[in-house]
C-alpha cells in the first residue's frame, strides 16, 4: 500500500554522524560533508515527489558529545518548525541514538506529527552504506498519511528496514547492519517492497491538548551497575554525591540485589533523604517484578520504584524528565511507575 502523500512537507535535521561522512578526495580518510551535498550522494531524494527542506548543525555534534541541552535545542526547532511540516527525520550518530530518541519522546508533548531519528553504520559516501536506504524510507515514513493523518504519531528509530518505538529502542550492535534492538516491544513497521505498519501498536496521545515541549531536565543522577563483590565503600561514596537527585539501579534478572544489609540500609536512608531510585534490569529482555522475590520486597520496602520491562536509556531519560518538573517526590514517583509515551508495559 503507498501511503505517501506526495505534497507532504518534510524537514531533515542533520546533528552529525557517520551517515553525514564521506572519505577525502585528498587523504582518503573520513570527513564531514557539507550538508548540500547529500542529495549529490542521494540523487533518489529529488524524485521522491514529496517537498524537503534540512536543517543543519553547525559544526556537526558527535553522538557521543550528545547532552540535555542538544536535546532540548532539538524539541526547540521541531517547536518552531512544527506548523511547517508533516514530518521530521532527524540524522543522528548511533551511539546515543536511543537516549536522544527516548528524551525527545518525554520532551514532546501531544505530538501529532511523526519524528523518525535514523543514521547509518558505514557513511553515506561510501559504496555499501546503510544510509541510503535509511534515509530514503526514513523520509516516506514522515510522510505517510492514511485518511488526512499521519500514520505515525510519535517518536521513532527507524534503522534496517525496521521502525522502532525510539523509546524501546537499544543499540545492541557495532558492527551490522541491524544495530538497534527493542526487545519488549513489537516493531511498529517493516519496510520490504511495502512499507507495512502494524498500525494497532502506534502510539496515540490521550491528550488531545495543543504540541508543546517541556524541554525542563534535572541530570544529578547516577547509573549503579550491580555486580558480584561490589564494596561498601563505593556504593556509599556514589550514594553522598552531593545534589544527588536520582538514581537508576540495574539490578539482576528480574530487579534483585544482594542481600547485604549495608546494601538495602544505604538504599533506604538515601531514599528517606529525598533521592529516587529506579530499579531496572540488567537484562536485555524481560522486566522488573518487585516482591517476586525477598531481595526486591526489600527495595519495595525502602521506596525504590520499578522500572517494569523499560530500557535503560529510557529510564535514564524519564528519571532527567521528571526530576526537572515542578512536583513533589510521591508525584514524581507515581509518574515514574506510569506508562507515560509508550516507555513500559504494566
Amino acid at each position: 500500500m503507498n501511503t505517501m502523500e506526495n505534497s507532504a512537507n518534510v524537514l531533515i535535521i542533520y546533528t552529525g554522524g557517520t551517515i553525514g561522512m564521506k572519505e577525502s578526495s585528498e587523504t582518503g580518510a573520513l570527513v564531514p560533508m557539507k550538508f548540500e551535498q547529500l542529495t549529490d550522494e542521494i540523487p533518489e531524494i529529488k524524485k521522491m515527489g514529496i517537498n524537503i527542506d534540512s536543517y543543519a548543525f553547525n559544526p556537526p555534534i558527535d553522538s557521543s558529545n550528545m547532552d540535555p541541552i542538544l536535546w532540548g535545542r532539538l524539541a526547540k526547532l521541531i517547536k518552531k518548525k512544527y506548523m511547517l511540516y508533516d514530518g521530521f527525520v532527524i540524522l543522528h550518530g548511533t551511539d546515543t541514538m536511543s537516549y536522544t530518541a527516548s528524551s525527545l519522546s518525554f520532551m514532546l508533548e501531544n505530538l501529532g506529527k511523526p519524528v523518525i531519528l535514523t543514521g547509518s553504520q558505514l557513511p553515506i559516501g561510501v559504496l555499501r552504506t546503510d544510509g541510503k536506504e535509511n534515509l530514503i524510507t526514513a523520509i516516506e515514513i514522515a510522510a505517510a498519511q492514511k485518511d488526512g493523518a499521519p500514520i505515525v504519531q510519535e517518536v521513532c528509530v527507524y534503522f534496517s528496514s525496521r521502525l522502532f518505538r525510539g523509546n524501546r529502542t537499544t543499540k545492541e550492535d557495532s558492527e551490522q547492519f541491524s544495530a538497534f534492538a527493542s526487545h519488549n516491544f513489537p516493531r511498529l513497521a517493516k519496510a520490504g517492497t511495502d512499507i507495512v505498519f502494524n498500525e494497532d501498536l502506534l502510539h496515540r496521545s490521550k491528550n488531545k491538548g495543543i504540541f508543546n515541549i517541556n524541554t525542563k531536565l534535572c541530570d544529578d543522577i547516577v547509573v549503579i551497575t550491580l555486580f558480584p563483590g561490589i564494596q561498601e565503600k563505593v556504593f556509599k561514596q556514589i550514594l553522598a554525591i552531593p545534589d544527588l537527585k536520582g538514581v537508576v539501579l540495574q539490578t539482576y534478572g528480574s530487579g534483585n540485589i544482594p542481600t547485604h544489609p549495608w546494601l538495602i540500609n544505604s538504599v533506604k536512608e538515601a531514599s528517606d533523604n529525598g533521592v529516587i531510585f529506579l530499579n531496572v534490569t540488567q537484562c536485555s529482555g524481560g522486566r522488573v517484578m518487585m516482591g517476586q522475590y525477598e531481595t526486591s520486597c526489600e527495595l519495595r520496602k525502602a521506596g525504590v520504584v520499578s522500572g517494569h520491562d523499560i530500557t535503560i536509556e529510557a529510564a535514564v531519560t524519564k528519571l532527567m524528565f521528571l526530576l526537572g518538573q515542578e512536583l513533589s517526590i510521591k508525584e514524581k514517583k507515581m509518574h515514574l511507575d506510569q506508562n507515560m509515551r509508550g516507555e513500559i508495559c504494566i
